[in-house]
Order: structure tokens, then sequence, then C-alpha cells
């Protein structure tokens, strides 16, 4: 028979063991790495650009609809993502693509006091290493890339969660394939997907596996003197599960959303610039999660 110590030993036990409060964010940052057949290779040779996303976190969201505020201690999650990258072309069909982000993020949640706190923090993203080959056709309209996320962004800053740090503290494989044609006179498009699958992780915590597809079409018949306009729309589906590990709140991690994005490019002397807006137009998120009304996204590029 339990006496009263024992009780309050073992309820004070399990409380120990578990979360203090339960936190919960959409993140899906690499929804930004597909799409768009400006960024794809279509001759031997390099290319350099510079990236700017902006997603603002700030609407909480259950199954498939907003849910009230107060069923998430999480409140708003402000992220720029800076991104310098390189792609290039040994041949028309090998090449090699890196990409180094710098993240800019404010946390607004709620502590173990029930106060309502903000944080800041700025650091390293995890850098992405790939391979290409565009050897399955001549015109190297198809490929396939091939590469690994490291785990050099910051895993451990201490007043956010796991689920918010800037880097996930993992090495992840990705594997990837693309094609691009001609769809009707000046009409062209493209699809394009990524599977980011974790396989080594630390203190923890397993990000869901995460797979991000689009498919989209631009026009190619605008010019202004040696400036060629290209209005583009593509379907964005991005799909995450679970997360795992004593570190994780699975409950409250993986979903799936579909994404409108029309954006505009912008090419002239072999610069590029590029521009869209990401809308969802519909997702289904585990739990209670953070989502944001609108992704943004900047891209420039010169070819060399």
């Amino acid at each position: 028979m339990y006496t009263n110590s024992r009780i309050i030993a073992l309820m004070a036990a399990v409380t120990a063991l578990a979360p203090a409060q339960s936190w919960a964010c959409a993140c899906g940052c690499g929804v930004f790495d597909v799409g768009t057949g400006s960024m794809l290779p279509t001759e031997p040779g390099g290319m350099a650009f510079l990236e700017y996303d902006f997603m603002n976190q700030d609407k909480n969201w259950s199954g498939t609809s907003r849910a009230p505020a107060v069923n998430n201690f999480d409140k708003d999650i402000k992220t720029s993502f800076y991104t310098a990258g390189t792609e290039y072309m040994f041949s028309r069909s090998w090449g090699a693509e890196v990409e180094v982000p710098y993240w800019r993020r404010h946390f607004t949640t709620t502590d173990d006091s029930g106060d309502v706190v903000g944080f800041n923090h700025d650091a390293l993203g995890d850098i992405r290493v790939k391979g290409i080959y565009s050897g399955f056709s001549p015109d190297m309209s198809t490929g396939i890339t091939f590469g690994f996320k490291l785990p050099t962004g910051d895993y451990t800053y201490p007043n956010f969660d796991r689920d918010t740090e800037i880097g996930t503290g993992s090495t992840d494989l990705l594997l990837g394939a693309y094609h691009m044609g001609n769809l009707a006179g000046q009409f062209n498009w493209f699809a394009n997907g990524q599977l980011d699958q974790p396989f080594l992780t630390r203190a923890g915590y397993r990000p869901g596996s995460e797979i991000d597809a689009a498919i989209g079409t631009y026009y190619n018949g605008w010019n202004i003197g040696s400036i060629k306009i290209a209005p583009l729309a593509q379907v964005i589906d991005s799909y995450r599960l679970h997360d795992r590990g004593l570190a994780a709140n699975p409950n409250d991690s993986g979903y799936e959303r579909v994404l409108l994005s029309p954006g505009i490019e912008v090419d002239t002397a072999g610069f590029r610039v590029y521009g869209d807006v990401e809308i969802p137009v519909y997702q289904h998120m585990n739990g209670n999660q953070l989502v944001a009304g609108e992704l943004f996204k900047v891209n420039i590029s010169h070819s060399f």
C-alpha cells in the first residue's frame, strides 16, 4: 500500500520524465530548394548565386484548419534565410553544387512561468553539398542530384527547442531528380523533387524525413531588347514525417502542405533575378504547429 510520501515521489518522477510544455512549429525549409527551372543546369560552366528567403510563422494550425493560439505554447517564428551558393558543370553530364546558409531567427514562446518571451539568434545553417548527373540526354533536360546536408548549423542555443534550432544536428542524405521540357510554343515546363533523409543524429533528436516537389510552367516569349522577362507559375508539395527521439515532440510534428507560387524571372547579360511568393492552399498539420501565411524568395545569380 502506497504512503503519501511514496505517492508524492511517484508523481514527481512522472513529472520529471514528462516535457514541461508542448511545443510545436513547422519549418519545412527544404521547400526553398525545389522549383524554378532557372536553377537547373542547361550547359557546362558555372553559376554563383545569392538567395534571400523569408517566412513568418505566426498562425497556429491543427489538422486542416487554423486553431486557437492558446493551444500552442509557441507564438511566432520569424526567419530570414540568407544563402550563398555555387554550381559548376564540369561537362554536359557531371557537376556539383554547394549551398552555405545563414539564418536570422526571432522566436516568441511561453516559458515555464507562463510568460510570453522572445529570443533572437543568428547562426550558420546546415551546409548542403550535392553532385549532379545530367547525362541522360544531349540537352541536359533530365538529371538527378545526390549529396548530404551537413550538421554545421547551431543546434544547442539554450532558448530554442530542438525543432526550432537553426541546425538540426543531423547528417542527411539528399536525393533529387528534375526534368525540363517544352509545353507548347513559348511555354516550357519543369518538375523538380528532393528527398531529405536524416541518418546520423545527435542529442536525442531525429528530424522527420521530408519530400519536397514542384511542377511549374513559364513563358519565354517576352523580351525588351536584351532583357528576357519570364513569368512563372508552379505548384509545390511538401511532406514531412514525425520527428523522433527524446528531445522531439512526435505528436506535434509532421505535415503535408500544397503551395501555389507565382513568380517572375529577369535575365540579361549572364545575370538572372528571380522572385516569387509561395501561398499555402492546403495544409494538414499533426497536432498544433505554427505556419506562415506566405513564403517569399528572391534569387540573384550570375553564370560564368
